[in-house]
């Protein structure tokens, strides 16, 4: 059935060519959108001018010579009604006219006897002929796998998604408003990498034909970014795409937006108190409100956030003592608790995922979570009061992290070290340990200033919104059709 659909639309496409139409005209006569024509209505009513809109047909009714069509664009619908006896073109066009063809319609405004806003049309104009049917509508596309893949036809049947994208926007866009109005300057560094470094994740390779070598798609900003605050720059934020070759699931991309800013002669203690009043305004803005709904419960952002000490939340809830545990005994830990840990993986890995698996999802309520162990995070500076931990703090809430910053490790010799021991990690098998970047540590060598770094991604808008991150990115990656 949809085979002969297609076949009649371009059999119309044909017609109206060699009536001298041409169904795919480059240019456009459009006054207003029809949101401006609805909202100033009665004036231009009054004015007694044409007014010219250009839109989608959604709706297609034929009574005799006269043809009633729903156009949309992105501002709304409205109706315009076509007369075979004063519109221009009408038996050229209507008889070739199919829902979801695009169309520009001009003439006067009148209203209707049953009230409808409506544009009586002397002149209209074949935009694009489409050659596949509109699904009959929203509910045609429940599969999920079609819907993601098709991501337009969505976008197109369900206005709730577009709505979603124009939110997100928002959210980034009051993002970067934040930032710049408290003095950060905004940079852009590149995506390919001589060696990837910032965060623990499997990194793409790329072949780089000019210069015949390997590089990778970054796997964070975190090394660019302070590379430029050796160079002399004291606040200033990126956001950009980054790229993990690591699974999918409703948290996780391959490739997502991140931002991440730092901050000179600053630490993690004053960036909580930033963080929290960002994420606080960042989050009403976009959603109107701070307080949403997670498994039945109620999340309040607008409270303030207490502090949670990383290695007493482990203890309670595993009851391991961070402080005497062995790897030995975490990996028993694990093993017990069904974890999948490899046999490369560290002790800052396992700590980590026994951490994931019993104490972070029983965080809902918005909270900072303190100086974890120096094993899990090789890039941050040791806490001077207990070296075995480092200060850092997560943004946790509704059981996942959704933000992370820290005082900036800058001590090339400390720093050295603990990138010397993901070396070993890497050596035994473990593909997400961090490398010894030369040239990273070069630039430590010529000093950085005490900084603070923050990062997050837009698992923070997927999580608020309630809906898996695949859903809330245009596009995103799946796998080819065979």
């Amino acid at each position: 059935m949809r085979e002969d659909i297609i076949r009649d639309r371009k059999e119309k496409r044909e017609k109206l060519q060699k009536l001298g139409i041409n169904p795919y005209p480059a240019r456009v006569k459009r006054t207003h959108t029809v949101a401006e024509v609805k909202e100033s209505f009665q004036k231009l009513v009054q004015g007694g001018s044409p007014v010219f809109i250009a839109g989608r047909v959604r709706g297609l009714r034929k009574q005799g010579g006269i043809v009633f069509l729903d156009v949309e664009d992105e501002s709304g619908r409205m109706q315009a009604v076509a007369n075979a006896k004063t519109t221009a073109n009408f038996k050229k066009i209507v008889p070739n006219l199919d829902g979801g063809d695009f169309v520009a319609v001009g003439g006067k405004l009148f209203t209707t006897k049953r009230g409808e806003k409506s544009v009586e049309v002397k002149k209209l104009v074949l935009l694009t002929k489409s050659l596949r049917p509109l699904p009959a509508d929203y509910y045609g596309l429940e599969d999920t796998e079609v819907r993601l893949r098709q991501r337009y036809l969505e976008m197109l049947m369900n206005p709730e998604v577009r709505r979603l994208f124009t939110r997100k926007a928002k959210f980034w866009a009051t993002i970067r408003r934040e930032l710049a109005a408290a003095g950060f300057t905004e940079v852009e560094t590149g995506v390919l990498e001589a060696m990837p470094g910032g965060a623990e994740a499997e990194p793409f390779v790329t072949r780089h034909r000019a210069l015949d070598d390997d590089f990778y798609l970054r796997i964070s900003l975190e090394i660019a970014l302070k590379k430029l605050m050796v160079g002399g720059w004291e606040k200033i934020f990126e956001i950009g795409r980054v790229f993990r070759n690591e699974g999918i699931d409703a948290e996780h991309l391959q490739d997502y937006t991140q931002m991440e800013f730092y901050l000179a002669y600053t630490n993690y203690e004053e960036l909580m108190e930033l963080v929290e009043r960002m994420y606080k305004k960042v989050i009403k803005e976009t959603f109107g409100t701070l307080i949403f709904e997670y498994n039945g419960k109620k999340v309040n952002w607008g409270k303030k956030w207490p502090k949670v000490d990383y290695f007493d939340i482990f203890k309670k809830k595993s009851g391991i003592d961070l402080k005497k545990a062995t790897e030995a005994e975490l990996r028993r830990k694990a093993e017990a608790l069904g974890l999948k840990v490899e046999r490369a993986a560290g002790k800052g890995r396992i700590i980590d995922a026994i951490f994931k698996k019993m104490a972070r999802p029983t965080l809902v309520e918005p909270v900072m979570l303190i100086n974890p162990p120096v094993e899990i995070e090789p890039l941050a500076k040791r806490r001077p009061e207990e070296l075995k931990q480092v200060e850092r703090f997560q943004v946790i809430a509704h059981g996942t992290e959704l933000g992370k910053g820290f005082s900036e490790a800058n001590d090339p010799v400390d720093q050295r070290e603990r990138l010397e021991e993901q070396e070993r990690l890497r050596e035994k098998g473990d593909k997400e340990a961090q490398r010894l970047d030369e040239e990273f540590l070069t630039a430590l060598e010529y000093g950085m200033p005490p900084t603070a770094g923050f990062g997050m991604s837009e698992r923070l808008f997927a999580v608020l919104a309630g809906r898996p991150i695949r859903e809330t990115v245009f596009f995103p990656l799946m796998k080819k059709k065979v």
